[in-house]
C-alpha cells in the first residue's frame, strides 16, 4: 500500500504562497504561474522550486517525490554517502 500524499500543481502553488509569490521566486510573470495551474508546472521549475517546496511542506513533499526518476542526478547531495 502506498501511503504517499499526492499534491496537484495547483496545491503546490498554493503551498508555496500563491501565484504572486511563486512568480517572484522564479522571476517570471504572475500569469505564467497562473497558467501552470491548468497546464502543469514545467520540469525545470520543479527543479528550481524543489528545496522551497520541501521546506514549505515540512517534508511532506520531497525533492525525491517531485523528480522520482532524476532526483539523484539533479540533487546528488541527497544520495546517502554509503551509496556514492
Amino acid at each position: 500500500m502506498n501511503n504517499k500524499l499526492t499534491f496537484t500543481d495547483s496545491q503546490i502553488i498554493d503551498l508555496l504562497g500563491g501565484c504572486t509569490k511563486v512568480a517572484k521566486l522564479c522571476n517570471i510573470s504572475v500569469p505564467a504561474v497562473s497558467m501552470w495551474r491548468k497546464k502543469g508546472i514545467p520540469y525545470a521549475q520543479y527543479v528550481f522550486l524543489g528545496a522551497s517546496l520541501e521546506t514549505a511542506s515540512h517534508g511532506l513533499i520531497t525533492r525525491k517525490d517531485l523528480l522520482p526518476k532524476t532526483w539523484h542526478i539533479v540533487f546528488p547531495e541527497l544520495i546517502p554517502k554509503h551509496e556514492k
